[in-house]
């Protein structure tokens, strides 16, 4: 074989790898039922987490409600484009007792710059860049953002989904969760 043969074959193996990943991250950015990864979740309950205002988030004083939990970065594209169905959500299920909660996989600098131009009426939280491995650790194998989880009351996970989320998508959460 010659070497501009080894190079072609090289080529098309990380070619087909490439789209064999593709076809896996597609796959896990589906919505799923959050199941085994409730036995992450308790320690999330014991965390606290700075406010971009100024004061502190204790997890333990979300319990009690349904929450629905969103890891985000100002410099994630589909975070920021599902943003107001969030926001919306928040708006919308407040009432029935839904809290909403975005953790900030990012800098505080960068955080408090991004809400001064685009505020949301749900709570956020800074969780920095250690919140990437808190994810993971509530079921966001591959680390990716947006990853959002959906907790019961009692504070078991019972919904997540790698990737962005729709309005839709969270309301039937909700009603499933009645």
């Amino acid at each position: 074989m010659n070497r501009r043969t080894v190079w072609r074959l090289a080529l098309a193996g990380a070619a087909a790898s490439a789209l064999a990943a593709g076809v896996t991250w597609r796959q896990r950015a589906s919505t799923t039922p959050a199941d085994a990864n409730t036995a992450a979740a308790p320690p999330l309950w014991q965390l606290r987490f700075d406010r971009p205002e100024g004061g502190e988030l204790a997890m333990a004083s979300l319990l009690g409600q349904p929450l629905l939990l969103n890891f985000w970065g100002s410099w994630c594209p589909p975070c920021v484009a599902e943003m107001p169905d969030l926001d919306r959500f928040a708006r919308e299920m407040a009432p029935a007792g839904w809290r909403v909660l975005g953790l900030a996989v990012d800098n505080p600098k960068a955080v408090r710059s991004f809400l001064a131009t685009r505020p949301v009426s749900y709570t956020i939280a800074l969780a920095g860049f250690e919140g990437a491995d808190l994810s993971r650790r509530l079921g966001n194998t591959q680390g990716g953002l947006p990853f959002t989880v959906a907790f019961d009351a009692k504070g078991a996970a019972v919904q997540q989904k790698a990737g962005a989320t729709t309005l839709a998508e969270l309301q039937q959460w909700a009603r499933q969760m009645q």
